[in-house]
């Protein structure tokens, strides 16, 4: 299941392609892609990988986004495994988001569109609005899952109404989630995954112009489609895309493979001065960037967001992952892939060190961060 950056019944996906099919299936910055201040200094694994904070970060809470926003507080929101609801949490520190009071500022419907699988959630501020894109289905044909928009007009996003904006049209009806919103170079773009018609996998991922937050303007153009090994174990997947600006290229990390031990992270670069709309100027990673360790005991990370630590320079990733490797059942039925957090270094090239998902770390907190 994604990532403007500022500053039911049980599913089971292995019926993910054959409903698609029958379907057609850091501080940010307020207008764009996550940015820090000054160019990090570059990290080696080691230090990439060093514990800054006490994870899991958020329990239970899949899909993270986190954004940083100018009032100063972090906004958490993720999917919940009830697969039923969006909550939203806030804080002063990263830290503090694991004990903040969370809200559920929106639920699903008992019946008819948005009543099923309610999925991957982003919190964006744009154009003095809060926007949540979601993905969620029919409560009567719960793989028919689409991009859905919640609007709130009110500066704190706990306050005031979200009102529901709709489905985010693409090109086809057909399977599609995990919507992230970043601009550049005064554009706005929407990135996410969907399937295409004819298309003997799961999801690609796309990239669009938007005319506004509602609206796609223009062609949508196929960026990763899962054909190497590593993206299609199990499912032929990718999807939460999300977008980060630093040393003159944007970095845009996916997730692929099935949501067991084998899901991971995939990596595409394009030069800033390109043309974002042509798939022919972005280059695909061969091999994963961020996977499972045994090691650290960490399985199947991915479905990330970037933000940055409280001094608004040190870049953070945040993802999900579970403490286990082996799952009964179908993965989507278990509910302990929890946030996390890390410190994302650089490399000399500047490209982004991702390093190894670091391991549980218990500390003592004594009351809650605000």
């Amino acid at each position: 299941m994604s990532r403007e950056h500022e500053l039911p019944e049980p599913p089971n996906r292995r019926l993910l392609l054959k409903g698609a099919l029958a379907a057609g299936a850091l501080t940010t910055l307020p207008a764009g892609v996550a940015q820090a201040s000054t160019p990090q200094a570059s990290t080696s694994h080691a230090s990439a990988s060093r514990p800054a904070y006490a994870n899991p970060l958020v329990r239970n809470r899949a899909d993270p986004h986190i954004n940083r926003h100018t009032d100063g507080f972090y906004y958490f929101t993720a999917t919940a495994p009830e697969y039923d609801r969006i909550i939203l949490r806030r804080s002063r520190t990263l830290r503090g988001l694991s004990t903040a009071d969370e809200s559920v500022i929106w639920r699903k419907h008992e019946t008819g569109a948005m009543g099923a699988h309610i999925w991957a959630p982003e919190i964006h501020r744009i154009d003095g609005k809060w926007y949540i894109y979601f993905a969620s289905a029919p409560a009567e044909d719960i793989w028919a899952i689409r991009i859905w928009v919640l609007e709130n007009s009110h500066r704190n996003p706990f306050k005031g109404t979200w009102v529901e904006r709709g489905q985010l049209k693409t090109a086809w009806e057909t399977f599609s989630l995990d919507a992230t919103t970043f601009t550049h170079r005064g554009s706005r773009y929407l990135a996410w995954a969907q399937h295409e018609p004819g298309m003997n996998n799961n999801t690609a991922v796309w990239l669009s112009r938007m005319a506004d937050p509602l609206t796609l303007t223009g062609p949508q153009v196929r960026l990763t489609t899962p054909e190497l090994d590593w993206e299609v174990i199990g499912f032929k997947v990718n999807e939460g895309p999300s977008v980060i600006k630093r040393n003159g290229r944007l970095f845009m990390t996916y997730s692929a493979s099935a949501t067991d031990f084998n899901y991971c992270m995939g990596l595409l670069t394009v030069d800033a001065d390109a043309d974002l709309m042509d798939p022919a100027n972005w280059s695909k990673s061969p091999t994963p960037v961020f996977t499972s360790n045994d090691t650290t005991k960490q399985y199947g990370p991915g479905h990330n967001s970037f933000t940055v630590a409280e001094d608004g320079r040190t870049d953070v990733l945040v993802y999900h992952a579970r403490q286990y490797k082996d799952i009964v059942g179908d993965p989507l039925n278990d509910p302990n892939r929890h946030t996390r957090v890390q410190r994302l270094g650089w490399k000399p090239d500047g490209t982004p060190d991702f390093g190894v998902p670091v391991a549980d770390a218990a500390t003592p907190n004594n009351g809650k961060e605000s």
